[in-house]
């Protein structure tokens, strides 16, 4: 069995494909969940336990979380601080968000390992789309088409995302509109903490200030996108 259970579907995984997916042992698996990193999983028939995906972005984050620096001890903090009923989705954007923190990691990936990655084959729409919302961007050589330069803690969001029902003009937009909105709030987080530092010169303070807020910042970024996203949905839609 290694069917990947869907939004809204019971889990279908078992402990040990879901370690295959996420790419860890399943000893690391039970140490999250005794940890209460991870929830329980669905017990079913024979006493078997079934994960889904809500399990496996939320190993994905806590990985995520892990290359920032966070101790476990951290993580745990972190998590409980995040509402018990977020989606995988939801947890998705958490990961994409924290990613932003990371240095540049792209990779450089052909069209086939772009695909394996993905795990599903991608037209050239697709790719259009990819690199739209800024997963992908082309790194064609002379001689050597097809390849991209891979922003891997956007790859599996950006995924999910082609199957929604949104022009490519759209995506563009609303790329602009985040990439603006989110820079301007950076330029106020860099200032408040300068300001707190006292010493714009101190860059080790300034760093380590920033490495104690990120949880925060994140948590709040995500928080207050989405509700503000549905009340002005709800306010469109009531006015419609």
């Amino acid at each position: 069995m290694d069917t990947e259970a869907g939004a809204g579907q019971e889990p279908t995984l078992t402990v040990d494909e879901l370690a295959a997916r996420a790419g860890v042992t399943v000893r690391t698996i039970r140490f999250y969940s005794t940890r209460g990193l991870l929830p329980p999983p669905v017990i079913g028939p024979r006493r078997v336990g079934h994960y889904g995906q809500d399990h496996l972005s939320r190993l994905a984050l806590i990985e995520e979380l892990q290359q920032q620096g966070m101790t476990l001890a951290a993580i745990e903090r972190y998590l409980e601080q995040l509402p018990p009923d977020l989606s995988a989705h939801d947890l998705a954007i958490h990961r994409a968000l924290v990613a932003t923190w990371a240095p540049d990691s792209a990779q450089d990936a052909t069209r086939a390992e772009l695909e394996r990655r993905a795990g599903r084959a991608l037209s050239d729409e697709d790719i259009d789309r990819l690199v739209a919302m800024g997963v992908l961007a082309r790194a064609d050589a002379a001689g050597s088409p097809g390849h991209y330069r891979l922003d891997p803690g956007l790859l599996r969001l950006g995924v999910e995302l082609l199957d929604v029902p949104i022009s490519h003009e759209t995506i563009l937009a609303a790329r602009t509109v985040l990439l603006e909105h989110t820079r301007s709030a950076a330029q106020a987080l860099s200032r408040l903490f300068r300001d707190e530092v006292g010493n714009p010169y101190d860059v080790a303070a300034m760093k380590s200030l920033s490495a104690h807020m990120q949880p925060m910042v994140v948590q709040a970024l995500v928080t207050a996108f989405q509700r503000s996203l549905k009340e002005e949905l709800r306010a469109a839609f009531k006015d419609g």
